[in-house]
């Protein structure tokens, strides 16, 4: 009976402390990341460690998955597809998403339908999407060709999914459609939060429309490009879906990712082990990657717009 009152007097004190009340709202956030987050990627470096297959429990052999990885060369073919695929994606949207940004940005008349059917590409469900330019990019019926066949400046259907560059930019085409959005929309966020005063004010002392940008503009939203860009790396790095519905990793592994390979050692091979050893390999990269898109974009230098 003595400790109710000495319990109230916890929980009161615990409700009325603003670090308290925040880690009891932690609590099912934590729980769940716990759940499926930590133990997946925990279980997956365990069997890395192990020559798991599927019907069978592994035993534990040291980086001897890792060594044969070193020396299977579709590996660091995925390696290369994936990195090829993060930068030349990342940019791209990055690129796109900026001048739709600026764009929207602007006084236009319907800005606000514009603004609702941009989002499109990033609402719909990624392999509605995957099936979408799989009929677009068909070796026959693609209209892409046929309207370049009608403009005479082919002759013959473009085989996007069945030559390895052709393939590889394909897939980036449509990884760039359904991610610029995402870009766009959080840069113009940014956008919208900078004071049209700065502008004005600069417009005042004589500075261009460039320089404006270079100075004000840029500057101010540096801190949001970081976050846009270190997500965009991610999902672009990570994607799965997009390549396993267009190409499976075809033609001749020209297209697969580290994930999508290690889905298939994994799932359809039996390879267990191998499999979470090529999803373990991916950490380094992803490290790397928030690490340079994060801290390398939020240079002090160049969010003063100083040179570098």
């Amino acid at each position: 009976m003595a400790e109710t009152p000495k319990r109230a007097n916890i929980w009161s004190r615990l409700a009325e402390s603003r670090n308290g009340l925040g880690f009891l709202f932690m609590l099912p956030a934590a729980a769940f990341l716990l759940c499926f987050l930590t133990y997946p990627l925990g279980l997956g470096v365990w069997l890395g460690f192990t020559d798991a297959r599927i019907g069978r429990e592994g035993m534990f052999v040291g980086l001897d998955n890792y060594r044969w990885l070193a020396d299977d060369s579709v590996f660091w073919l995925a390696v290369f597809n994936t990195l090829f695929y993060t930068v030349v994606a990342s940019v791209l949207k990055f690129g796109l998403g900026l001048w739709l940004a600026l764009l929207l940005n602007e006084n236009l008349r319907w800005k606000t339908f514009f603004r609702a059917v941009i989002l499109l590409p990033w609402v719909v469900p990624t392999v509605l999407s995957a099936l979408a330019f799989w009929w677009i990019f068909d070796s026959q019926f693609s209209i892409i060709s046929w309207v370049l066949i009608k403009w005479g400046l082919i002759s013959a259907p473009i085989n996007f999914l069945g030559e390895p560059w052709n393939a590889r930019w394909s897939v980036i085409a449509a990884n760039v459609w359904r991610g610029v959005p995402f870009v766009a929309i959080s840069l113009l966020a940014g956008l919208q939060t900078i004071p049209q005063s700065l502008n004005e004010a600069a417009a005042l002392d004589g500075a261009t429309s460039w320089q404006r940008f270079r100075r004000v503009t840029l500057p101010l939203l540096t801190p949001i490009i970081a976050v846009v860009m270190t997500f965009s790396v991610l999902f672009t790095f990570t994607d799965f879906q997009l390549i396993y519905v267009l190409t499976r990793g075809g033609p001749v592994n020209a297209t697969h990712l580290m994930a999508t390979l290690s889905f298939q050692r994994a799932i359809p091979g039996g390879q267990l082990g191998e499999g979470a050893a090529i999803a373990v390999a991916m950490i380094p990269f992803l490290l790397a990657a928030i690490l340079f898109s994060f801290f390398g974009l939020q240079r002090r230098k160049w969010q003063q717009g100083g040179g570098d």
